[in-house]
């Protein structure tokens, strides 16, 4: 193909390729970004950090290099050393700072000729940029360092809080996911007003964009059976060489990847406070489970086409070109 074909309106075209972790997101998103000159716009909230390689089952350097992809290590992490020479970065990479940059790629993408092509699966990135984020008050640090704070003497604190002040806004969030508690309750506090009153203010769509979302939805015993496997060689591949190494930089043990399961799981070895077969089989378990919430998430998606197989399958591939000709390009 190799070839932007005509689209079957003015708006600019956007091919999103969800679904849970491991089903195949990077390599649908290659094919269709090699085939139909396109550009990948990366969506997963832990890839846009610089040094955190591994445990987000980045990209391969070979894989960026025959695709244009973005997005991608435009985060860095300050504490001492190199990172604190980072300064003009964004420190913590949020939803909103996602949505705005990624507004601004695709269209310039699309000018190139190109077609932009979104993959990743954090659904709230992906919210963002399509359907727009409620306007609500700025950061403010001294609040959110009282509730980090807060968290710190006992984990899950923050969700216990929530769940008093908002069983609605509770239950929509997971009791470790802490970027989102503070988040939510540093909106309640200066709002002082429920997140669903919050929520209920008017949001900026996209409206320039005509997006078609392929979910990949893999026999659910087959992901987990590669998940399980995936985990284990990012714990052989160096992981836990990888985080020290980070630690060693100057990154703050405090910093979001580390929070994630992989890096958390590492960080706790290295730490001693957990034995290496006791972090792989946490982070197999806490990966299974992550990717049942991913697919919970996009599943109250009714725009989303579904692929009921693995990215890498060509069963995938020829239903995306199905749906690549049926609902963006004309014949």
């Amino acid at each position: 193909m190799n070839a932007v074909l005509p689209i079957a309106n003015s708006h600019i075209p956007v091919v999103c390729v969800v679904g849970p972790t491991g089903s195949g997101k990077s390599h649908l998103a290659l094919r269709i970004a090699r085939e139909l000159n396109g550009e990948i716009v990366n969506c997963d909230s832990l890839q846009v950090y610089r040094g955190f390689d591994i445990g987000t089952a980045k990209p391969s350097r070979q894989e960026q290099d025959s695709v244009p992809h973005h997005l991608i290590d435009v985060a860095g992490l300050f504490g001492t050393g190199e990172c604190a020479a980072a300064s003009s970065d964004v420190g913590e990479f949020s939803a909103g700072e996602f949505a705005r940059q990624a507004r601004q790629l695709i269209p310039a993408i699309h000018g190139r000729g190109r077609l932009p092509v979104v993959a990743g699966g954090t659904g709230f990135y992906l919210k963002a940029l399509i359907d727009g984020l409620v306007e609500g008050p700025q950061r403010d640090e001294e609040i959110r360092e009282r509730l980090l704070r807060v968290e710190r003497r006992r984990e899950g604190n923050l969700h216990r809080i929530l769940s008093r002040w908002d069983p609605a806004a509770a239950l929509r969030i997971h009791p470790s996911d802490v970027q989102k508690l503070v988040r939510a309750l540093e909106l309640i506090l200066l709002e002082r007003e429920p997140l669903s009153r919050v929520y209920e203010r008017p949001r900026l769509a996209a409206s320039e964009f005509r997006v078609l979302q392929i979910g990949l939805d893999p026999p659910r015993a087959a992901l987990y059976a590669r998940l399980d496997a995936r985990s284990k060689a990012m714990w052989e591949g160096g992981l836990i060489e990888e985080t020290r190494g980070l630690l060693a930089r100057g990154v703050p043990r405090t910093a979001k990847p580390f929070g994630a399961i992989g890096y958390k799981q590492a960080l706790a070895v290295v730490e001693g406070r957990l034995t290496a077969a006791e972090a792989l089989a946490e982070m197999q378990r806490d990966t299974r489970r992550y990717a049942k919430r991913q697919w919970t998430w996009f599943r109250r998606d009714p725009r989303i086409a579904w692929v009921k197989d693995f990215g890498d399958s060509a069963q995938a591939w020829k239903r995306a070109v199905q749906l690549l000709y049926k609902r963006l390009f004309r014949y």
